[in-house]
């Protein structure tokens, strides 16, 4: 059994955050939908482009594209968790998934507007790598850190997150900004170099966490010949217990619910600032190192409010100020008003995140060898909240031309996830 609280392997499963959240960032959130909006436009001389032949709007596509890759993530990481949790792959598993994501990253390098199909499959491999490496990396939570210490923890790992991403962010924000300090011209170049950078960060800083993290923690000795079904049924017994757990299946449903609103505006506040205030890519950039940079305190200070008061509370707290946030989105037309919008979701963006995985390992059995398992219910409970989320906001985007509508249904998705989470019992 592995001995908990062991600052070396803390720090190394802390470090993995480090190592993944810059594909979070760059790729998701800051560099590459603002590029990928202006070399689809640039090609197909506007807005609507041709993907496999259908005519469809370059935003809705890439909301749709990421939707299509959580859900493969909702069907694999079950089976896959069980397998990993009976055959002690728990840490191959991270592995394969992180280098699947980082080399999609890297292969973005060749997108470049017009061979749209092979940008949006790099974009979708990118997004089932990083998703997929998550579900085996946040069950390590619970067998390296002791109860008392989950919240502190999980922030820690946040926090550390965010500070790797914005170096990366800063480093590839100079070479898009000022390329003659490289060596570069002006053009699409910086920006597919940043694609390049962050898979070898991903890779580079990741093996830290494959260095220390254990392989197989609870000293299994699994039949390798009948893995698949024992791994099935793993998952099948984790699936009775969740529902003997009537706790853990409320906060589940109030996560996904929340996660609907939260996931997608990290996913889409670029294209939102880009397409309906018309802002530079220069500038939604440094929106994002905002939200980034007041996360780092955010992720922090909720966990300290849940210390004092608990856990319950201060998700109720983030929920409502998410609330709050939708409903001055809307109402969002100057630079300035977008900026100070980021500074509230870079504070309740860290906590939420952190507080959710950190609730979570309190409302599973302790001492579970079926960490992943566990787990992976969660995961996929994100995933479908993902798929849901950026469906709806494309949708009615599409149906009503307006991202600003789309910006109302996620406070829809909040105030349902603030109702269920009214119910919920966690342990101070």
């Amino acid at each position: 059994m592995l001995k908990k609280d062991n600052p070396k392997v803390i720090n190394a499963w802390c470090s993995y955050d480090w190592a993944n959240s810059v594909y979070a960032l760059t790729i998701s959130s800051a560099i590459f939908p603002v590029y990928y909006n202006e070399v689809t436009r640039d090609f197909f001389g506007g807005d609507k482009v041709l993907f496999l032949s259908y005519s469809i709007e370059n935003t809705v596509l890439y909301s749709w594209a990421l939707s299509f890759s959580f859900l493969v993530i909702v069907f694999l990481s079950p089976l896959l968790s069980g397998i990993a949790d009976y055959g002690a792959m728990k840490k191959a598993m991270m592995k394969f998934f992180t280098y699947l994501g980082a080399a999609a990253c890297m292969l973005l390098f060749f997108f470049d507007g017009q061979n749209i199909e092979f940008g949006i499959s790099m974009t979708v491999l990118a997004s089932i790598g990083y998703a997929g490496s998550l579900v085996f990396y946040n069950s390590y939570l619970p067998e390296v850190a002791s109860t008392e210490n989950f919240d502190r923890i999980s922030a820690k790992g946040y926090s550390m997150g965010y500070i790797g991403s914005v170096i990366q962010l800063l480093f590839s924000l100079v070479m898009v900004l000022k390329p003659e300090l490289f060596g570069l011209e002006k053009g699409t170049l910086p920006a597919r170099l940043s694609f390049l950078t962050v898979g070898v960060w991903w890779i580079g800083f990741s093996q830290i966490a494959f260095y220390y993290l254990p392989k197989n923690p609870h000293g299994r000795t699994p039949d390798m010949v009948h893995l698949f079904k024992k791994g099935a049924n793993e998952l099948a017994l984790v699936w009775a217990s969740l529902k003997q757990l009537p706790e853990t299946k409320r906060f589940l449903s109030s996560f996904f619910f929340y996660s609907m609103g939260v996931q997608t505006v990290m996913l889409l506040a670029a294209t939102f600032g880009e397409k309906e205030l018309e802002l530079e890519s220069s500038k939604l950039i440094i929106t994002v190192l905002i939200i980034q940079i007041v996360a780092i305190g955010g992720a922090y200070l909720f966990a300290l409010l849940s210390e004092r008061k608990s856990n319950k509370f201060s998700l109720l707290s983030m929920i409502l100020i998410w609330v709050g946030i939708c409903i001055g989105a809307y109402f969002v037309y100057t630079e300035f008003q977008f900026y100070i919008l980021a500074v509230v979701v870079g504070l309740v963006m860290g906590g939420i995140q952190s507080l959710s995985r950190s609730t979570y390992s309190k409302l599973i059995p302790e001492n579970t060898p079926d960490t992943a398992s566990y787990f992976s219910f969660y995961d996929v409970t994100e995933k479908l909240s993902i798929v849901g989320g950026t469906f709806c906001y494309g949708l009615i985007e599409q149906l009503t031309g307006s991202m600003r509508n789309s910006i109302v249904a996620l406070g829809i998705f909040f105030v349902i996830g603030l109702s269920l989470i009214l119910k919920l019992r966690v342990k101070k």
